[in-house]
């Protein structure tokens, strides 16, 4: 089977370094500013929505200045790039890794994103930056499979390409989940359940009833 895994929000944990420079760069709220008086809302949400996109681009500028950013990030979950990794080699899956990370200080974003792949126990990674949308990628890859924590990327990728797609959502976002399953994406709630999924999907390839099950199952169409 050949396999694309998105990174950010999906194998590495983006959104917590995002916040610790957030917090670096604007400090935490206090408590005034958690929780406004009445007639300070109306102020404040106006506030907010001037500056939030100027604060978006200061973090991200502090994330670019960053020498080897992308080298930094903790894994989402522990373990699942090792597991991968064995599951591959097991499996004899090809797997790739896409993302469309902005360029830091340091190495490329391919080279930042294989140290990590590796540090993180996935020995001989394939990475592949992009700068299009996961559609196009995955019809020129021939991929069966994409997982991605981004609907629109899952869309793309079932718009454009014969790829089933696993999309990773909260266990408790039952509306992301009910919207996924309505048009044919699968859902998983960890990588680890992801992966489970695939070796199923690798075990159902040659029965065409078991992968009828699995498909019903998972909400593939």
């Amino acid at each position: 089977m050949r396999i694309a895994f998105d990174m950010d929000g999906t194998l590495a944990d983006l959104s917590s370094a995002y916040a610790e420079i957030e917090e670096r760069l604007f400090g935490a709220a206090d408590e005034e500013a958690k929780h406004p008086a009445p007639e300070a809302r109306e102020a404040e949400q106006h506030s907010r929505r001037r500056t939030s996109a100027r604060s978006r681009d200061q973090v991200w500028r502090a994330i670019e200045s960053t020498p080897d950013f992308w080298t930094t990030l903790k894994p989402l979950e522990d373990g699942a790039v090792k597991r991968l990794y064995e599951l591959t080699s097991e499996h004899l899956w090809e797997v790739f890794f896409i993302t469309q990370r902005p360029s830091t200080a340091g190495g490329t974003v391919q080279r930042q994103t294989h140290t990590w792949l590796v540090e993180h126990g996935f020995a001989t990674p394939s990475v592949i930056p992009l700068s299009g949308g996961r559609g196009k990628a995955a019809s020129a890859l021939f991929l069966d499979y994409l997982v991605d924590d981004t609907p629109q990327n899952c869309v793309d990728a079932l718009s454009e390409s014969s790829a089933r797609t696993i999309l990773l959502v909260d266990r408790d976002d039952h509306t992301a989940q009910a919207s996924a399953l309505r048009i044919g994406i699968g859902v998983a709630h960890s990588v680890h359940e992801a992966l489970d999924l695939l070796v199923e999907a690798n075990a159902a390839r040659g029965n065409p009833s078991l992968f009828e099950k699995l498909r019903r199952l998972v909400g593939w169409k």
